[in-house]
C-alpha cells in the first residue's frame, strides 16, 4: 500500500482545523469586548423588569432591550479584526488571526534574518582566494560541484558564477550531507569536502588575507581531508527600500532594531551601518537565534521576527509574532504567523 498523503492533511481537515484553533487566534480587544457585552446583559434584563414594574407598560420596557448596547459591543469588534484582515489580503498580505495583527500593532522591538531578508537574496560572487596548490577555478568547480545540491541562494550563487565561466561540475561523489546552519559536506575522490562558513581551521595569515581581500562581502571556506584549500567571497547587497523600511518602523513606534545574521563580524557590520541598524550580532546559530528572542520577551519586549530561512523558523516559532517574506522557504512560510507575498519590506510598515 503506497500512502500518498494522510487524511489530516486534505484540504476539509485542514479548514476543521482552522475552525477549531480560531477561538484561539481572536484579537485580545474582541475577547475583552465580548466579555463586556456578557456583563452588560444581566443589567439590561434588570432595566427592562425595573420600568415594567414601574410603568406597567411592556412596551415601554421592552424598548430598553431594544437599545441593549451589548450586541453592538460583541459584533463591532469582530467585523473590524476581518476588515484589516480583508485589507491586508488586498495589499497580498496573510494575517493568520487577529491576535497577530494585535501584537504586531503593540510590539516595540523588530528583529531582522539578514541574508535573504534585508538583502536581496540574489547574492553574486566577487571572488574566489587560494590558499593550496589548486587554481581559482578548480576551487569554484568543486565547490559548485557540492553547491548545486543546496537550495540556498548563497549557493546558487557559487553555481551560477562556475556556470558563467563554463565550468562544467558534474562530479561523482557520495550523498551530500547538510550541516544545519554552517554548510555541507561530501566525499570526493576518497576524501572529505567540505563548504562551510565557519567552524575551519584558519591560520591567522589566511584570516588576514581573507579580511584584506573579502571587504564587505561573506565568506565560504572550502576544506579538503579537514585543510583550508580557498575562501569563495559573496556579495549580497541590502534591498533598495530597506533602509527606508526600518525608518518607516522607527516612525511608527518601534523603539529596537536588531538584525542577526551568520555572516562574519565585518560583512555584518557593513550591512548593519548601510541601514542605520545600531544592534546586530554575528555567526549566529539558529538555537542562538530562538535563544535571544526568548531573552528579548522575558525582558519584557514585544517581539516582531522576520525571516525567510529553514535557519529562521525556531526564532520565528518563539516570537510574539512573526513574519515571512515572499522568496521565504516554505517551512517558515507554515511557521509564520503573516506572510507577506511581496519582496518590499515597505510592507511591513503598512501591517502596523
Amino acid at each position: 500500500v503506497n500512502v500518498k498523503a494522510l487524511s489530516s492533511n486534505t484540504k476539509i481537515s485542514r479548514i476543521i482545523e482552522l475552525i477549531d484553533n480560531s477561538e484561539n487566534l481572536k484579537a485580545g480587544v474582541q475577547s475583552r469586548a465580548e466579555t463586556l457585552a456578557d456583563r452588560i446583559v444581566p443589567f439590561s434584563f434588570l432595566g427592562f423588569l425595573a420600568t415594567l414594574v414601574l410603568t406597567r407598560n411592556i412596551t415601554k420596557a421592552v424598548s430598553l432591550l431594544m437599545v441593549d448596547y451589548s450586541c453592538a459591543i460583541k459584533l463591532s469588534t469582530p467585523i473590524a479584526v476581518i476588515s484589516a484582515i480583508k485589507e491586508a489580503a488586498d495589499h497580498d498580505i496573510t494575517v493568520k488571526g487577529g491576535k497577530y495583527l494585535e501584537a504586531y500593532a503593540h510590539a516595540d522591538t523588530i528583529v531582522f534574518d539578514k541574508t535573504g531578508t534585508l538583502t536581496n537574496a540574489e547574492p553574486k560572487l566577487e571572488k574566489v582566494i587560494s590558499f593550496s596548490d589548486y587554481s581559482e577555478e578548480e576551487i569554484l568547480k568543486i565547490a559548485a560541484c557540492l553547491e548545486e545540491h543546496f537550495p540556498h541562494s548563497v549557493a546558487n550563487a557559487v553555481v551560477n558564477a562556475a556556470n558563467e565561466r563554463g565550468l562544467s561540475h558534474i562530479e561523482e561523489h557520495s550523498d551530500v550531507q547538510y550541516i544545519v546552519a554552517h554548510g555541507i559536506a561530501t566525499t570526493l575522490h576518497g576524501k572529505l569536502f567540505v563548504v562551510e562558513v565557519e567552524q575551519i581551521s584558519v591560520t591567522e595569515e589566511q584570516q588576514k588575507t581573507i579580511d584584506e581581500k573579502s571587504g564587505a562581502c561573506s565568506v565560504l571556506y572550502l576544506a579538503i581531508g579537514g585543510a583550508l584549500v580557498g575562501a569563495l567571497c559573496i556579495s549580497d547587497p541590502p534591498r533598495e527600500e530597506a533602509a527606508r523600511a526600518i525608518q518607516m518602523l522607527r516612525n511608527q513606534g518601534i523603539e529596537r532594531v536588531i538584525m542577526l545574521t551568520g555572516d562574519s563580524q565585518k560583512a555584518a557590520q557593513m550591512t548593519a551601518e548601510m541601514l542605520g541598524i545600531t544592534e546586530y550580532k554575528c555567526q549566529v546559530l539558529p538555537e542562538d537565534k530562538h535563544k535571544y528572542v526568548e531573552e528579548l520577551k522575558k525582558s519584557g519586549k514585544g517581539v516582531i521576527m522576520v525571516g525567510d530561512g529553514i535557519n529562521d523558523t525556531p526564532a520565528l516559532a518563539a516570537a510574539n509574532v512573526s513574519v515571512a517574506m515572499r522568496d521565504a522557504s516554505d517551512i517558515a512560510r507554515e511557521t509564520a504567523d503573516i506572510t507577506i507575498k511581496s519582496s518590499d519590506l515597505t510592507e511591513l510598515a503598512r501591517i502596523r
